[in-house]
């Protein structure tokens, strides 16, 4: 066990959010810690690693174990360093030995000392052990893998928002390798390409994995249990998010069914004591019946209990057939071109999500259409449309200082007081909640107080960046079978899968700064991606055939197999010889780093200063050039085991 619970209870003043829990976490398990908004999945990380203490029982930790917890508070870090060197401070320990390796080289330059030798050799023994010559190459490839371009990387870290911060903390908090790492929503921060290689990454990573998520694919791609918080207890099931709905319903079948079943064998129980009690033969039998009673272990009658948001969209007005039109719509930020001489139409039933790689320019497109961005061309509005623009920001779209219910009044709804507080009660505040100021509400609380503006504004046309945003599974669920009964348009944007897959019919794609239009589900979309790139592949691999005489005369189907055959066998070939070279220079090189190794060994080195420094640079290219090397070993490998199978 690397950490966990054992008979915890944690109250906030009245409020119990778990009751007598147990739950230890394993090595290599990853977890997804669910429930609905409110039930305290933020709070219970806070209490795994020790911000919050438990009312009762305790959190066990292991001696050595280490904690990586990524939550929102960590936003309030800032710094003018690069993002390449705030997430490279994951090896601190490297650091330091660069610094003491440093020192000891130069007094070595100065003075023979063996202890100074011993030491120094040692620290390079560590900084061997610890890769610590590649420790740029590392974090380089994490910033990548969440977005980032080489252009970035040296870029001061507070000229980015809080998302692109978020991610530099994780590529940190990654490349730390704790044994335990806790996740607090760390999709909501990432376009789809970084969730996609997230997803890669954790499924390897070798320590623990503790998500708190809303995105179901995610979910269900990368955990192998499920630890749900429901009516204060932990219920933990083993297996993805798929199997737990699936496993939830039928525990709770069961569990009515024993409750039934038990209220049935009372019921006649108790029918036996009211007849036979008075009558003196059978009063022993009455009361042998009334003490099984008192000793029964009550069942609970249970249903599955949720706090359901009622989302009713409304249309007022008929629009025309078009809504908007782009013509010639060209938009950038300094050298960033977003779009540059894009065309795109939006009609009357259409059902668009703006997808793509943040930085694309999906959230600047969407406040074009929404006309809270400038632009250049022309952005021409249909007839009769009405529109309302849910902002990915909270903190943009509401007024901090007003209540919940004066947010509502002021939307110009021309609905009562009395409506208002009724339809504010569907999305979960009732009774003095509406009077909360909106400052003091969480993210999923103004989520909702947002979606509840949407919604009474009546209009015909959405446009909604990231609205499941802090929105817990079921709510998703139900936004989203609300937008599909929706007689308006809409075009969103949105990094939840599951929520596009069952909203959209139409996508609209960023590429080479035009908008790309595809007419068909997300998921419909996703198959057409694939067998495009197959087809671009098996064409460049069809340019990349030497061309035979067969191709200026009818070949058989025979033939073209051999040709592809040969093809295939003289391809096979030529990277099994590059293999044996880079295999050889392999051996060459770790041959170089021992010699060197011993060389450094050597106290006679360190009398001359210029021939430790020479030495001493040539051990560091060494390792560099070995790095490279290791990498290409491995991915040549990697082609040649295709290659066989293929």
């Amino acid at each position: 066990m690397l950490i966990g619970l054992q008979n915890v209870t944690f109250e906030f003043g009245a409020r119990v959010i778990i009751e007598e829990a147990t739950w230890h976490i394993h090595p290599g398990e990853r977890i997804g810690l669910i429930g609905y908004n409110g039930t305290g999945k933020s709070t219970l990380l806070k209490v795994l690693v020790g911000q919050y203490l438990p009312s009762k029982g305790t959190v066990e930790k292991g001696r050595d174990t280490t904690i990586g917890y990524l939550h929102q508070d960590l936003l309030s870090f800032d710094t003018h360093d690069s993002i390449l060197e705030v997430a490279m401070g994951a090896f601190e320990r490297v650091k330091e030995l660069e610094k003491e390796i440093e020192e000891i080289g130069k007094q070595l330059e100065e003075k023979e000392d063996e202890k100074l030798l011993i030491a120094y050799t040692d620290k390079l023994h560590e900084m061997d052990v610890l890769d610590g010559y590649n420790i740029q190459y590392k974090t380089e490839e994490v910033l990548h893998g969440l977005g980032f371009t080489n252009e970035q990387l040296n870029k001061p870290y507070q000229q980015f928002s809080g998302g692109w911060r978020m991610r530099v903390l994780l590529a940190k908090m990654i490349l730390q390798q704790p044994d335990v790492l806790l996740l607090d929503e760390p999709t909501n921060h990432l376009d789809l390409p970084s969730i996609e290689w997230l997803e890669k990454y954790l499924l390897n990573y070798k320590g623990s994995v503790v998500i708190v998520s809303h995105d179901k694919f995610f979910l269900n791609r990368m955990v192998n249990k499920i630890v749900e918080i429901y009516q204060q207890q932990l219920h933990i099931y083993s297996g993805n998010y798929e199997y737990y709905e699936t496993e939830k319903v039928l525990r709770v079948e069961i569990q009515q069914r024993a409750f039934e079943n038990q209220q049935e064998y009372i019921r006649q129980q108790e029918r036996f004591i009211e007849r036979f009690r008075a009558k003196a033969t059978k009063a022993a039998a009455a009361q042998s019946a009334m003490k099984r009673l008192d000793k029964i272990e009550r069942i609970e009658n249970v249903e599955i209990e949720r706090p359901n948001i009622k989302i009713n969209f409304q249309v007022n007005n008929q629009p025309g057939r078009v809504l908007v039109t782009l013509k010639d719509l060209s938009k950038q930020f300094g050298e960033n071109i977003i779009v540059k001489g894009a065309v795109a139409e939006i009609e009357r039933g259409d059902k668009i999500a703006l997808i793509g790689a943040n930085g694309k320019g999906k959230s600047t497109v969407l406040r074009i259409i929404a006309g809270t961005e400038t632009y250049e061309g022309d952005r021409i509005w249909g007839h009769n449309v009405e529109s309302s623009f849910y902002a990915q920001h909270q903190l943009e779209a509401l007024n901090l200082n007003n209540t919940i219910l004066n947010e509502m009044l002021e939307c110009g709804s021309g609905k009562t007081e009395l409506e208002l507080r009724s339809l504010l009660g569907c999305f979960l505040f009732s009774g003095d909640d509406t009077d909360k100021k909106i400052k003091l509400l969480s993210g999923g609380e103004k989520a909702r107080v947002a979606l509840a503006k949407v919604i009474v504004s009546k209009s015909n046309f959405l446009m909604l960046d990231e609205p499941t945003n802090h929105l817990d599974m079921h709510s998703v669920e139900l936004l989203a079978d609300a937008l599909n009964k929706y007689e308006g348009s809409l075009i969103l944007v949105s990094h939840d899968r599951f929520f596009v897959s069952k909203t959209a019919n139409k996508i609209w794609e960023i590429i080479d700064h035009e908008i790309k239009e595809f007419k068909g589900g997300y998921t419909e979309y996703l198959e057409w991606k694939e067998r495009m790139a197959k087809l671009a592949k098996a064409d460049v691999k069809k340019k990349e055939e030497p061309k035979t005489k067969t191709e200026t005369s009818t070949a058989k189907p025979v033939e073209t197999n051999i040709t592809n055959q040969r093809k295939d066998n003289t391809e096979l070939k030529n990277a099994q010889k590059k293999f044996q070279k880079i295999e050889q220079e392999l051996e060459q090189l770790k041959s170089q780093k021992e010699a060197v190794e011993l060389d450094l060994a050597n106290p006679d080195i360190y009398k001359t200063p210029e021939k430790f420094s020479a030495t001493e640079k040539n051990y560091q290219q060494i390792q560099q050039r070995l790095a490279i090397v290791e990498n290409e070993y491995e991915q040549l490998f990697e082609k040649i085991m295709e290659l066989e199978n293929s």
